[in-house]
């Protein structure tokens, strides 16, 4: 079962920002990524670093601590048998960023 949480305001992060938010004990980051809105956990699969302040190009996220890098679209790296982070739907509605976030039971 999945259940919808709203985030941020619609407009509240132009292109090329990004948010921190917290819910149900989750860190996610929000990235506006020309106009597209993604949501990932801010913990890298490798070690647990924040991704929060990694380096962007385009939809490829790179972790400040080892340099891995992530697509946001998908959540994996590049190729094959790479790690892969966990992404959130995101959506607006009504004036709000909403991520639906699966139930933990």
């Amino acid at each position: 079962m999945a259940c919808n949480v709203t985030v941020a305001l619609s407009g509240e992060l132009g292109a090329g920002e990004r948010k921190l938010v917290f819910v149900n004990g989750r860190c996610i980051v929000l990235f506006n990524v020309e106009g597209r809105l993604h949501a990932v956990d801010n913990s890298c699969p490798h070690n647990g670093a924040s991704l929060a302040s990694g380096r962007l190009d385009g939809t490829v996220l790179q972790c400040p601590a080892h340099g891995l890098r992530f697509d946001l679209a998908t959540g994996c790296m590049p190729g094959p048998g790479g790690l892969c982070l966990k992404t959130y739907a995101v959506q607006e509605t009504d004036g709000h960023v909403v991520i639906q976030l699966e139930d933990a039971s």
